[in-house]
């Protein structure tokens, strides 16, 4: 026995001006990565007033459609919707090798070349690729579907890594709950970071996730002891970002030899000494560039411990691929 759904358009539900969305179904409906577009962008949020989005749902095929679950869904529009879509969600795929129909990948390349965005989540980077859309560009999938893309379409510029990516006008997240980084991420360009913020409280989730995909990679449960032992310290740390903090000072610090502390920091933090401030005074470079606009970029080079601003610009290019005068115009507040 299955339970049916009937998807309603938005406008049955509240009425909006901003961007239309439209989140593609089909028969064999990923319902969490589909749920995540809906959540973000379909829910009804008072607060964001008339200009938030305006959600609706495009059956690719005739219904009624199968969704994951043992659920029917009956959709009630179809791919005229493209034609007015200011973003497009494509929320994963029902086989990651499935053929995807012609008129889906003809309509996507037409509202594409109309101006719209293009999202996949998870395996919805097949119906991207399909149309032709990915090539030549960088994206990202979930790190179990990469060889398969990258057989079929080697002129993709597949990252296993990262949790998103955004080429602009074309946008790809990795595994399921990276769509929620990446509707995130689109939520903050879009309104600013305020927004993000307000949208993640609501789904009880970080408005910013740190590193990629490997960061899922099963580590080695630290020692309750050492995390009593270096909790202090990397308190500690983190209050002097802007110091220089040698090895061997902190290996004295901690009451262990340097290559003790090497090995047992690793072991509690899952990075290097040298990668985890890295990773710290990046995440308060973006803090204070998103809060403090009125101190300047050199200034808070110096308070995140890079101490100049070339320095702190080569790692936001190599790590975050952009820049720190970029991002605050993206996410200053």
């Amino acid at each position: 026995m299955t339970d049916s759904v009937k998807i309603m358009p938005k406008s049955d539900l509240h009425r909006t001006q901003g961007p239309r969305v439209v989140a593609l179904a089909y028969d064999g409906l990923c319902t969490f990565e589909f749920g995540i577009a809906y959540e973000v962008f379909g829910l009804s949020r008072p607060e964001m007033g008339e200009g938030w989005y305006r959600f609706s749902v495009a059956g690719i095929e005739p219904g009624p459609l199968r969704a994951a679950g043992g659920l029917t869904v009956a959709v009630d529009q179809g791919l005229e919707l493209l034609e007015e879509a200011d973003l497009i969600i494509a929320p994963g795929w029902r086989a990651i090798d499935a053929p995807v129909p012609e008129p889906l990948t003809s309509a996507l390349r037409a509202a594409h070349e109309r101006g719209a965005r293009v999202m996949s989540l998870c395996s919805g980077v097949a119906v991207l690729a399909a149309s032709g859309l990915l090539a030549g560009r960088r994206a990202t999938t979930h790190w179990r579907y990469v060889a398969s893309i990258a057989e079929r379409y080697p002129d993709i510029a597949l990252d296993a890594d990262v949790l998103y990516m955004d080429e602009g006008s074309i946008l790809t997240a990795a595994g399921s709950a990276a769509g929620i980084d990446l509707c995130l991420h689109v939520v903050r360009g879009d309104f600013g970071p305020d927004a993000a913020n307000s949208v993640a409280r609501r789904l009880v989730v970080p408005p910013h996730r740190e590193g990629g995909q490997a960061q899922f990679i099963a580590t080695p449960v630290p020692e309750e002891r050492e995390g009593i032992r270096l909790g202090p310290l990397i308190e500690w740390m983190r209050e002097r970002l802007s110091e220089d903090q040698p090895i061997s000072l902190l290996a004295d610090k901690a009451g262990m030899s340097m290559r003790t502390f090497q090995r047992r920091f690793e072991a509690a933090t899952g990075d290097s000494v040298g990668e985890w401030l890295l990773k710290e005074r990046l995440r308060h470079a973006r803090d204070l560039l998103e809060k403090e606009l009125a101190v300047s970029l050199d200034d808070i080079a110096l308070a995140s411990g890079f101490g100049t601003l070339a320095t702190m610009r080569h790692h936001f290019r190599r790590r975050l691929g952009t820049s720190p005068s970029t991002y605050r115009k993206s996410f200053g507040n």
